[in-house]
């Protein structure tokens, strides 16, 4: 649930609102299309976890050479700071949507509260009070009853979209796959499985406790199922609203947050900046944690550093140098010229082109018996894996073409 909600940070706000803004109801197809192949990946991502008792890092340095893992691993870093960086800047923008004022005062702000929370308090103490503040994404929902649709037709068109294939929308369609299907979810969910069978005395890694393997995959299952369905419903309904909204009002090109805002003002009249800022708050202190902690547990899992969010500073120095460094260098995506909505997007689109590579590394590891055991993935699980790094490879392909 943690990841789903994560899922959906201000770069994934930012580019469902771009797709329905700019392509009306003929984006739905995408969060349709990818909640499988999205599931298929974040099972097989707790599943690495949960039965080797080690992070997907870790599992890579297992199976290939430290210089692939170390080019992955720092792919993976720069696309989360690009990520952090943006997220960060949204948050500010938002704020100043509200206040009128300090844009940058507030992203610094957000960066400093995020940091000194991931530092000095237990990631799960403080997560239980965020993911509330998600509730505010909702909104987009009930946008969709204030108005008038013609389901009929947004039925038609998720499920036999009509647009052409141009730069722009294949970049889209790349943005849109890269902020659901994201590579920071990958480490993470696989980490996070780590930490909750360290944190149980009576667990232990599937592969040496296979006792436990029925219950505990039953769960993943549920959890990732849940958690991914509640993340595609949001990104659904953000592309729907945005679409009878701002595309229905031709504002097909959204450039600043005060535009990406507009499209709650059919269910929340003037309180519209003050709504659209909490969700991107809300959703940017969720996401930012989890960026720069699956970056941290990348490196520090890739290096043999103790990681582990649950450690103190003076117990895990490497992974929280990790952590710090990632936050302090994504400030600067706020002070470059880029436009927060537009950073937001291209971070999207970056994260869509380094899956590939690592989508592909993650499946060579599922399926090895060396590393997995009796509990490699099952051939759906297989099928659809593979399946997913396909289809990102052909959409970031078709980009760099079409360019």
């Amino acid at each position: 649930m943690i990841a789903g909600a994560a899922d959906d940070d201000p770069s994934g706000i930012a580019t469902y609102s771009q797709a329905g803004a700019q392509f009306g109801v003929n984006m739905l197809w995408t969060v349709v299309f990818t909640y499988p192949l999205m599931s298929a990946v974040q099972l097989i991502s707790a599943r690495i976890g949960r039965v080797t008792g080690h992070g997907l890092a870790a599992n890579l340095n297992r199976v290939f050479p430290r210089g692939i893992v170390t080019l992955l691993v720092a792919l993976l870093f720069i696309a989360n700071t690009v990520n952090i960086g943006a997220d960060l800047a949204a948050m500010g923008a938002a704020t100043q949507l509200v206040l009128g004022w300090g844009q940058h005062l507030f992203t610094v702000a957000f960066a400093f509260v995020s940091l000194v929370l991931q530092i000095f308090i237990p990631y799960h103490r403080y997560v239980r009070f965020l993911k509330w503040l998600t509730l505010t994404l909702f909104a987009y929902v009930g946008v969709v009853f204030a108005v008038h649709i013609e389901w009929g037709q947004v039925v038609l068109h998720t499920f036999a979209p009509r647009f052409a294939l141009t730069a722009g929308a294949i970049t889209l369609v790349v943005a849109v796959f890269g902020t659901t299907i994201s590579p920071y979810l990958f480490f993470w969910q696989s980490s996070q499985e780590v930490e909750d069978e360290e944190a149980d005395p009576s667990s232990g890694p599937l592969i040496e406790k296979p006792d436990q393997a029925p219950v505990e995959l039953e769960r993943i299952r549920w959890d990732t199922y849940v958690g991914m369905g509640f993340s595609n419903l949001i990104a659904f309904f953000i592309i729907l609203t945005t679409a009878v909204t701002l595309h229905a009002a031709g504002k097909t090109d959204i450039q600043t947050s005060a535009q990406a805002a507009e499209a709650l003002r059919p269910v929340a009249g003037e309180l519209a900046f003050m709504l659209f800022s909490l969700g991107i708050i809300g959703t940017g202190l969720l996401a930012v944690p989890v960026l720069a902690g699956s970056a941290a547990y990348a490196i520090s899992e890739s290096r043999g550093w103790k990681i582990g969010l649950e450690h103190k500073p003076r117990e895990a120095i490497g992974f929280y140098a990790v952590i710090g460094l990632a936050t302090v260098l994504g400030i600067a995506v706020d002070f470059s010229p880029l436009d927060p909505i537009r950073a937001l997007v291209w971070s999207a689109v970056l994260n869509g082109v380094i899956s590939v590579p690592i989508l592909a590394a993650m499946m060579v590891v599922v399926s090895r018996r060396h590393e997995m055991g009796d509990f490699v993935a099952s051939r759906g699980h297989r099928i659809f894996g593979w399946l997913t790094t396909a289809v990102m490879a052909v959409a970031t392909v078709a980009m760099f073409i079409f360019q």
